[in-house]
């Protein structure tokens, strides 16, 4: 069919389990994009969600630490994390594995990637899942971008990772969504984790909008750790998405610094009728 929804969103663990120590009028104002973006989700007709994520150490470790991987099973099963902390109970989310493996297959034409049929998701999909779909009643299909351990999947890597994934979006039959979800700048399990880099987020976000694929390209992991921290590193999904929206302009839908939730949190969607694909 066809791609019909990009876009992107946080995913700290702070936006659901600490949820009562924010700014309520703050707090609500996102949690109302997220609203949008889940309804905007409805509104294209999509039959699956790919959630591009950053994942934590919960499935893949130094033992074993896929570039790229996509889950290939029925259900998936979150989150890992306890659910008091997370403030997000046990869930089965259902997924797509026929779905997958067409997906997956016609990504490997271009860019390897590993698969999984089994994966347990953590906060990086857990959380946006708790707002894009709280009844579980849409088919995920779960992807994990190496931002965690060195040597990190090059910005360009991702990108492209992005080109396959838009074909194979169009290559199926089924309306597909997808959704990238991390940082932007933040510094996790650190002594500066709140610690916000406003200034370089808005930077980054602006690129981001005007979908210049060399402006997003154009940094560093040196620069984005002095500047974004470790978590900045996670800008690799919303690049993909970018590589995925195929030229199209974006709208961030809501930004703000929330230094509980440790995050410049972010919601942010691409017109894909601007797409030149």
């Amino acid at each position: 069919m066809a791609l019909v929804y990009a876009g992107v969103c946080s995913h700290a663990p702070g936006i659901t389990g600490r949820s009562d120590r924010a700014d309520p009028a703050v707090k609500d104002a996102f949690y109302a994009s997220f609203d949008q973006m889940r309804q905007s989700i409805a509104d294209s007709g999509a039959e699956a969600i790919v959630v591009v994520a950053a994942e934590h150490f919960a499935n893949f470790f130094m033992n074993n630490m896929p570039s790229f991987a996509i889950g290939m099973a029925d259900f998936y099963d979150g989150p890992i994390e306890d659910p008091e902390w997370l403030a997000i109970e046990k869930f089965r989310a259902p997924g797509n594995r026929d779905l997958s493996e067409r997906l997956i297959t016609e990504v490997m034409q271009t860019v390897d990637v590993s698969y999984a049929e089994e994966w347990r998701f953590d906060h990086g999909i857990a959380v946006p899942l708790n707002f894009l779909t709280p009844n579980f009643d849409l088919p995920v299909i779960p992807v994990n971008i190496n931002c965690q351990g060195p040597p990190l999947t090059p910005l360009h890597r991702a990108w492209s990772f992005g080109e396959a994934l838009r074909r194979a979006a169009d290559s199926v039959p089924e309306k597909i969504a997808i959704v990238g979800t991390g940082g932007i700048s933040h510094w996790p399990a650190t002594p500066d984790s709140g610690k916000i880099n406003e200034e370089w987020d808005r930077e980054f976000l602006d690129r981001w909008s005007r979908n210049d694929r060399t402006a997003l390209l154009d940094y560093n992991d040196a620069d984005i750790y002095n500047d974004a921290g470790q978590g900045g590193f996670e800008i690799r999904t919303f690049v993909t998405i970018s590589a995925a929206a195929g030229g199209a302009t974006g709208e961030v839908r809501f930004y703000q610094p929330i230094p509980i939730f440790a995050v410049g949190c972010t919601i942010g969607d691409y017109d894909l009728s601007t797409s030149s694909l």
